[in-house]
């Protein structure tokens, strides 16, 4: 009995030693927020990079209404929806997987890859030709290939009178890759060109041009520029790697590694990683806030856009009666332009317009004209309704502001510049006139009744000792 008890004491008094260690800077909705998790919250909100950084106090209360929004989107149970779970887990894995690859796995695949290349090369050299090619196609006449054969042969007795190969393969060979560079290919071992080429490849001495033969793909004159044995490991180890990692090495690692766990254990991949999640984050606090980052993240992403964002952007009846009391907000010194800027290819088109758009409401005016004008072919373009300040645009400077330095953009094909719309002196007549900011404004203020709602259901308790001991202890 006193065994139990004196483990029992020990266990209470490591418990105490991490609190005292870690103590708890708040509670959020009854749970519990350390220091250390605010800490990694608050420093990588707060570099010296941010434009925009705040003082412990002003960061504290952001911190608390991001936690009520994610405890808000918990309780609505946002996530056990399926999309959030694959959602989080293609974030989480990302983190998690490669952290499951044994260490020195990377090293194997590419000592792997370079012994590959030495059993391809079974005892032969390294080869550095270039060739002169014509093309000859599978279907191509007697007539065509004797052509070719023909030119071929010719090139080939120019070389023997003394011509540049390189000046050769310029002019007139149909590989292209290659005839820019005169020629000129890469190194190749046994096993990566086609038989015939490799066959004469590893006939010829270093300078020897071969004459002109046949392949499956054309005519080629090919000459040896050099060879080589293959280096060692140490030395094409960084390129080998860097040409495994291009070809998606560190997932295939990762996913042979989770494959592995998996079936000694006896789970699927997805247990492995929950599993390996836990045991992780249980040993490195940075790893486990950021896999909560990620959770809370999308959370409040979600919650934002399905009680604030959407909701907020598509009440057009709480839009215009939010505009209408903050109008004078909105309210410009100079006067603004609302309209549409087009171009005609017959002049008649221009009044045609003008008149085809009383009355039309003007987020119908581009679908209005495409319908009447543009049916068959484009007779009017149109640039999108939007509300312009002086100086935007030169054209419509020229006419709804008049400026006489004024001037359209040249549209080939359409001489005939015109300009619909209504001059806005004092400010924006409605409130879609200014409408991206007025939902922009719309959705803050949203945002701010839904905080306010949630202080009000959700208790929060802060503990300013603790948290004046952030980055000081």
């Amino acid at each position: 009995m006193k065994h139990i008890l004196l483990s029992f004491t020990l266990a209470l008094a490591a418990m105490s030693a991490v609190a005292q260690d870690d103590p708890v800077v708040m509670k959020i909705a009854g749970t519990p927020v350390t220091r250390s998790e605010f800490e990694y919250n608050y420093n990588k909100n707060n570099t010296e990079n941010v434009i925009d950084r705040k003082d412990l106090e002003e960061y504290a209360e952001l911190f608390i209404n991001y936690k009520l929004k994610v405890r808000a989107a918990e309780d609505a149970q946002m996530d056990t929806a399926q999309s959030f779970k694959d959602e989080f887990r293609t974030y989480r894995d990302q983190q998690i997987r490669p952290m499951l690859v044994p260490a020195g796995a990377d090293e194997a695949e590419a000592r792997a890859y370079y012994d590959g290349m030495l059993k391809q090369l079974d005892g032969h050299d390294l080869r550095l030709p270039a060739h002169i090619f014509l093309r000859v196609p599978q279907k191509s006449t007697q007539e065509e290939q004797a052509e070719k054969k023909a030119r071929i042969d010719s090139i080939y007795q120019a070389l023997q009178g003394g011509a540049d190969f390189a000046e050769l393969a310029k002019a007139h060979s149909e590989d292209p890759g290659s005839a820019a560079r005169g020629g000129d290919l890469q190194w190749f071992g046994p096993g990566q060109l086609v038989p015939e080429f490799e066959k004469v490849m590893y006939s010829l001495n270093k300078g020897e041009v071969s004459t002109p033969f046949l392949s499956t793909v054309g005519y080629h004159i090919l000459k040896l520029k050099d060879t080589k044995q293959l280096e060692p490991y140490d030395s094409l180890r960084a390129n080998i790697l860097r040409y495994l990692e291009s070809r998606g090495m560190a997932d295939r690692l990762a996913q042979k590694a989770t494959d592995s766990i998996a079936a000694a254990r006896g789970l699927t991949a997805e247990e492995v990683l929950d599993a390996e999640t836990e045991r992780l984050c249980a040993n490195d606090m940075e790893l486990k806030y950021l896999v909560q980052e990620y959770h809370d993240g999308l959370l409040l992403y979600e919650i934002s856009k399905t009680r604030i964002w959407d909701p907020a952007a598509s009440d057009t009846t709480a839009l215009e009666s939010y505009f209408k009391k903050n109008k004078k907000q909105y309210a410009w010194p100079d006067p603004h332009y609302y309209g549409m800027v087009y171009y005609a290819r017959e002049k008649a088109d221009v009044k045609r317009v003008q008149k085809l758009l009383k009355g039309v409401d003007e987020a119908d005016w581009p679908r209005t004209v495409r319908d009447a004008f543009n049916k068959d072919s484009v007779t009017v373009r149109m640039e999108q309704p939007r509300l312009y300040a002086k100086g935007e645009h030169a054209f419509v400077d020229s006419i709804a502001f008049k400026v006489k330095a004024g001037k359209t953009r040249e549209r080939k094909g359409y001489p005939y510049a015109a300009l619909i719309g209504r001059q806005l002196k004092k400010g924006p007549k409605t409130w879609k006139d200014v409408g991206s900011q007025v939902v922009t404004d719309y959705q803050a203020e949203c945002d701010r009744k839904f905080v306010e709602d949630l202080r009000r259901k959700y208790a929060v308790e802060v503990y300013p000792d603790v948290l004046n001991t952030v980055n000081k202890h």
